[in-house]
């Protein structure tokens, strides 16, 4: 499967959306903005990321993308009206959807890597905060960042796309602990996490579209 030259797909115009909503939320978020207006604008960005994939589903692997970025969504929003406790279940449903995903669609080598992609950030999250549960929901993340790794949807995308959601996190953690008095967390949290998305949901919905072109050209012929 190459991981270059990859053709437009329907309803690109939604990342630049998306990056767009991103950034302006971020920009927002350090200025005090709360409400519901703050938790739509938030809810927005990874939500056109969902629309663009699901008006582009065909296939199994389109819904399941669909799903995980739907659950990111969500979990945007109920991180800021339900709490860290659901808002995790939601991301981690999403990452348990995003596991299934790419484990469909795996390589044959990089399991080595993989592996310890999704040993790693677990121990990482137990080292930050010593708490079991945040030590669980980031097995799931370890999971999802080496499942990426081990698919074969393009590295430089998903794969980076999913480590980048990996440090997103961390960092949250971190900055409940280590960091806490830091500014980085602050600045680095949100752009982590929404390039991370984006790179993800680009990174998937290309190549599906190069699989898709390709099969048509093979029935044509």
């Amino acid at each position: 499967m190459t991981e270059t030259k990859f053709p437009p797909f329907p309803h690109f115009w939604l990342f630049p959306a998306a990056v767009i909503a991103g950034l302006s939320f971020w920009a927002a978020s350090h200025l005090g903005l709360s409400g519901a207006l703050f938790v739509a604008w938030k809810g927005i960005c990874v939500g056109l990321l969902t629309l663009c994939a699901g008006l582009a589903a065909r296939d199994r692997n389109g819904w399941l993308l669909t799903a995980l970025l739907a659950l990111g969504t969500l979990g945007d929003v109920v991180l800021e009206t339900s709490g860290i406790v659901i808002g995790g279940v939601a991301f981690l449903a999403g990452h348990l959807v995003s596991i299934l995903l790419y484990l469909s669609n795996r390589r044959k080598e990089g399991g080595a890597v993989a592996v310890a992609i999704a040993l790693a950030i677990p121990a990482v999250a137990f080292a930050i905060t010593r708490d079991a549960g945040a030590t669980v929901y980031a097995t799931g993340l370890g999971g999802m960042a080496g499942a990426a790794w081990y698919s074969r949807f393009p590295r430089t995308l998903v794969a980076t796309g999913a480590l980048m959601f990996a440090a997103s996190d961390l960092l949250i953690f971190a900055e409940l602990g280590p960091l806490k008095d830091s500014v980085i967390p602050a600045l680095t949290i949100w752009p982590l996490y929404l390039g991370g998305q984006t790179f993800i949901a680009y990174g998937v919905l290309r190549t599906l579209e190069v699989r898709k072109r390709n099969e048509d050209l093979h029935h044509r012929l």
